[in-house]
């Protein structure tokens, strides 16, 4: 995140000092494939926070919380596992002025592709939603509801998802007056408090039509819909200098509701790192795959891992 508040510093030195960030467990959940570490000679290159993937799985782009993005492909193995990222160059994200977004509005966090290749880029610290008809082109400002402004500077718009007719969809991590606790990256970790209001903009407006509900301490920092029609959500847990959680959960979108839960994925603390980005898409088998993108919050020590999972029916 781009601001760790005195406690997060100190805790980014006991994860440090005890060698637990990027522990993994012994066994890992069912479906897992792999986890590629990815690097780049570029000190821009981190902090990721949203993935978008072609159909098939092999082209991304990739977008940091610093209002970067990064576009290339994925080179799979015989088995399907990633073996290498071919990619090209950080580049930032334009404002609509064709100038570079400004500090202070340029942490990006979530992002959702359109069939003819429209990109849209949802943001925290100034939580709004911007539209780029070119990746490398000036942004449009979509309407911003009153309500976005009052979402948690750093716990807004993480999560972006995209429907197959066009409507977007997004929902902030927390809501104001959550007890929040910050430690390594300035994570949320409260169980309680009321569920994820979800807003979606079709036909030129925003509407707020359900809530994502609420279970446990995880909260929401990526969504895409898959395949097969459904939203999928992951959702991020911090458990201090244990490290964190991952949970994916999907559902069937309706006009009015959310309806039929299912878990896909709950990941051991300490399993993975920071898990922000998700993408769903199916491979040549037929079997949908959830591919995950870490945030290594700019921190020499963790690492950027593409995870990728196979769900079975």
């Amino acid at each position: 995140m781009p601001r760790r508040s005195r406690l997060a510093v100190i805790a980014t030195a006991l994860v440090v000092a005890f060698g637990l960030q990027g522990s993994a467990s012994p066994n890992p959940p069912p479906g897992f494939l792999g986890a590629f570490r990815w690097t780049m000679p570029d000190t821009a290159f981190g902090g990721f926070s949203a993935i978008d993937l072609s159909a098939d799985g092999s082209r991304f782009i990739a977008l940091t919380d610093r209002g970067s993005f990064v576009e290339g492909r994925l080179r799979r193995g015989p088995d399907g596992t990633i073996v290498a990222v071919e990619s090209g160059p950080v580049k930032r994200l334009k404002s609509n002025k064709n100038a570079p977004l400004a500090a202070g509005r340029n942490d990006s966090e979530g992002i959702a592709v359109a069939a003819d290749g429209t990109v849209y880029v949802s943001f925290e610290g100034v939580a709004r939603v911007l539209r780029y008809r070119d990746i490398n082109g000036v942004a449009e400002n979509l309407p911003t509801p009153e309500a976005f402004a009052s979402f948690p500077r750093n716990a807004a718009l993480e999560a972006l998802a995209i429907d197959a007719k066009g409507a977007l969809y997004t929902m902030p991590e927390e809501l104001p007056g959550s007890k929040r606790i910050r430690l390594l990256t300035g994570q949320p970790g409260n169980a309680g408090g009321v569920d994820f209001p979800i807003w979606r903009y079709a036909d030129g407006k925003w509407t707020q039509p359900f809530d994502l509900p609420r279970e446990g301490v995880f909260l929401p920092v990526s969504a895409d819909f898959g395949p097969d029609g459904r939203l999928y959500v992951l959702e991020r847990a911090f458990h201090g200098i244990t490290g964190f959680a991952s949970r994916v959960r999907s559902f069937k979108v309706g006009a009015k509701a959310l309806s039929d839960r299912r878990l896909h994925l709950q990941t051991p603390t300490g399993q993975h790192g920071n898990l922000e980005g998700l993408a769903v898409w199916r491979d040549a088998g037929g079997a949908i795959r959830l591919t995950m993108i870490s945030d290594d919050n700019f921190l020499a020590f963790m690492r950027t891992e593409i995870v990728e999972y196979r769900l079975h029916d």
